[in-house]
C-alpha cells in the first residue's frame, strides 16, 4: 500500500494517513511518497515499515553508519542535520500548540557537533540493543561518540563480558597529567569496571576490569568519579549515575542559563542532580537551595559546592514542598530540571503560588514540558519569554529544551 509521510512526530517516526487511519513510519522523511507494509495495527493507529521509496525527500541522505537500522540509537540519520533541526523545532512547537501555548517569535536551536558529540554509553552484554529485538549489537565504533569512548570500543571488542557497563569518556575528563579520561563500570556478578587513563594508544593493549557492583547509600566512591570542565568549572560525577550525554550542548545551555540570571539572594535548585547549575547559580546568588531525591547524588553536589552557602535537601520535590518549603526564604529564582515523567504536581502547585519571578525550566520530554508550562502559565501567573530547544541528541528523535518564564 502507498502513502505520503505528511509530518515528523516526537521519537523521529513520520505520520501520514491510510484510509483516514494514523500510520507511523519509522525512517521516513515528511514530504516522501512510500510502499509500506503494515508490521503492527492498534485500534486507532498502525505501525508500518518501508518497502519502497517512490519518491524520496530532497533531504534524504545515504547514512553514515553500518549499524543504522538495526542499533537501536540513531533513527534520524537518513536526514539532512540541518532539516533534522528544523523538523525537531517543528515537533516542540507543535507539542507546545497542542496545549494552548503559542511560543514567541522563533525557537532558538542550541546545537553542537552532529557526530563525535555522546560522552556517556551503557552497554549491554558488551553491545547496543537492536531496534526491534532483544539482540545485540557488538559495535566496534559509534559515529556519534566522542573519541575517547570511541577508543575504549576498539580496543576491548570482544572482551567486555556480560551484564550492563556504563562508559563515560569526553575531551572534558581531564586527570592530574592533563590527559583524557575514559571510566568504565559494569554493574553485575561478573567481573567489572575500574578507571581507564589515557587511551589513545590502544594498540596490544588490554582492558583490565575489576568487580563493582551497583552503588547503594550515600558514600562518595573516588575510583567511579568522573571530574570535567565545563565553562572552567570543575566538576564532579559518579559515571553510573545520570550526566548529560553530550557536554557540547552541555556547555553552552550553561553559559546561558549563566547569563539570564539577573543574580539575587536566593535561588532554588529543584531536580538538582550532581548540583552543575547549582555550581553556577551560586555565582550570583547569596544562597543556593538544592531538592535532590537522589541522596546519591547529593553527595557530589556538596562536593561542587564546596565553600559555597546553600542547602540541601535529599528529598523527593513533593517532600519538600509539604515539609520544608514553607521553612525556606523567598527565592529570586528557580531552576528546575525533571525527569522525563515531569513536574510533580505538588511541585507545579508550589510554583503557581510561590511568587517566584522568575522560573528556568529544562526538560528532556515536550509532552510533559508543555503540560507543566501551561499550568505555569495559566495558574501561576506567569508569561512565556521565549523557549530554546537544545539540541543533545542529533541523528535522533529526542528533544530537550529550555523555557524562560517571569511573572507577567
Amino acid at each position: 500500500m502507498e502513502i505520503i509521510a505528511e509530518k515528523i512526530v516526537f521519537g523521529g517516526n513520520s505520520l501520514g494517513k491510510i484510509d483516514g487511519k494514523n500510520v507511523f513510519v519509522p525512517l521516513a522523511v515528511p514530504g516522501e511518497r512510500l510502499e509500506v507494509e503494515v508490521e503492527k495495527s492498534a485500534r486507532d493507529y498502525d505501525i508500518a515499515r518501508i518497502t519502497k521509496i517512490v519518491e524520496p525527500s530532497p533531504h534524504r541522505v545515504p547514512a553514515p553508519c553500518e549499524y543504522y537500522g538495526k542499533c537501536g540509537g540513531c533513527n534520524m540519520m537518513h536526514i539532512h542535520p540541518d532539516f533534522q533541526r528544523e523538523l525537531r523545532r517543528s515537533v516542540l512547537r507543535d507539542v507546545f500548540a497542542r496545549h494552548g501555548i503559542d511560543i514567541p517569535g522563533g525557537i532558538e536551536i542550541i546545537s553542537g557537533p552532529d557526530y563525535g558529540y555522546r560522552a556517556r554509553f551503557q552497554l549491554t552484554d558488551g553491545g547496543l540493543s537492536c531496534r526491534s529485538s532483544n539482540e545485540i549489537v557488538p559495535v566496534r565504533h559509534c559515529l556519534c561518540a566522542e573519541k575517547p569512548v570511541n577508543d575504549f570500543l576498539a580496543a576491548s571488542s570482544g572482551t567486555r563480558g556480560k551484564g550492563r557497563t556504563h562508559v563515560f569518556g569526553s575531551v572534558f575528563m581531564r586527570d592530574a597529567g592533563g590527559h583524557q579520561n575514559v571510566i568504565i563500570s559494569r554493574a553485575g556478578d561478573d567481573k567489572s569496571a575500574g578507571t581507564v587513563r589515557n587511551p589513545p594508544s590502544t594498540k596490544g593493549r588490554k582492558y583490565r576490569f575489576k568487580e563493582n557492583r551497583r552503588f547503594s547509600g550515600t558514600i562518595f566512591s573516588p575510583e567511579h568519579c568522573a571530574a570535567v570542565t565545563l565553562c572552567e568549572k570543575d566538576i564532579l560525577f559518579d559515571v553510573r549515575g545520570f550526566f548529560q550525554s553530550n557536554l557540547f550542548v552541555f556547555e553552552k545551555t550553561l553559559e546561558i542559563i549563566r547569563s539570564m540570571l539577573p543574580g539575587g539572594a536566593n535561588a532554588l535548585d529543584m531536580y538538582a542532580g550532581s548540583g552543575v547549575i547549582s555550581a553556577f547559580l551560586a555565582e550570583k546568588y547569596g544562597n543556593v537551595v538544592m531538592v535532590e531525591h537522589n541522596r546519591d547524588a547529593l553527595v557530589y553536589a556538596e562536593r561542587n559546592l564546596a565553600g559555597l552557602s546553600h542547602m540541601s535537601f535529599g528529598m523527593s520535590g513533593e517532600a519538600w514542598v509539604r515539609e520544608c518549603a514553607a521553612s525556606c526564604p523567598e527565592f529570586d529564582v528557580c531552576v528546575i530540571d525533571p525527569p522525563r515523567s515531569g513536574m510533580e504536581e505538588a511541585v507545579r502547585d508550589y510554583l503557581c503560588r510561590s511568587g517566584i519571578p522568575l522560573v528556568l525550566s529544562l526538560s528532556c520530554d515536550p509532552a510533559t514540558h508543555a503540560r507543566d508550562c501551561a499550568s505555569l502559565l495559566r495558574s501561576g501567573g506567569y508569561r512565556l519569554r521565549e523557549i530554546l530547544l537544545l539540541d543533545f541528541y542529533p541523528n535522533t528523535g529526542h528533544i530537550e529544551s529550555l523555557a524562560v518564564l517571569e511573572k507577567a
